[in-house]
């Protein structure tokens, strides 16, 4: 079962099975080295869309928790 853990003022934590595949709005494919993997949240990275620490650097802050019955809608 896929997992993704949201990092207290970090990254998004994904753990998957192996048949997964990170693709970008162009169709393009990232090769993913490790897993689990680590995707940039703050975006500062120069690893995008992977996660390279940079959170911690700039002092990145972000919002914890999901928010119930949010009126945003779904990205296409």
């Amino acid at each position: 079962m896929a997992q993704i853990k949201v990092r207290r003022n970090g990254p998004y934590l994904v753990d998957v099975p192996e048949d997964v595949k990170l693709i970008d709005w162009n169709g393009n494919e990232y090769q993913i080295g490790r897993r689990p993997f680590a995707l940039c949240r703050c975006g500062g990275s120069t690893s995008k869309p992977f996660c390279d620490g940079t959170h911690s650097k700039i002092g990145f802050q972000a919002a914890e928790a999901a928010v119930a019955a949010s009126e945003d809608k779904a990205a296409r």
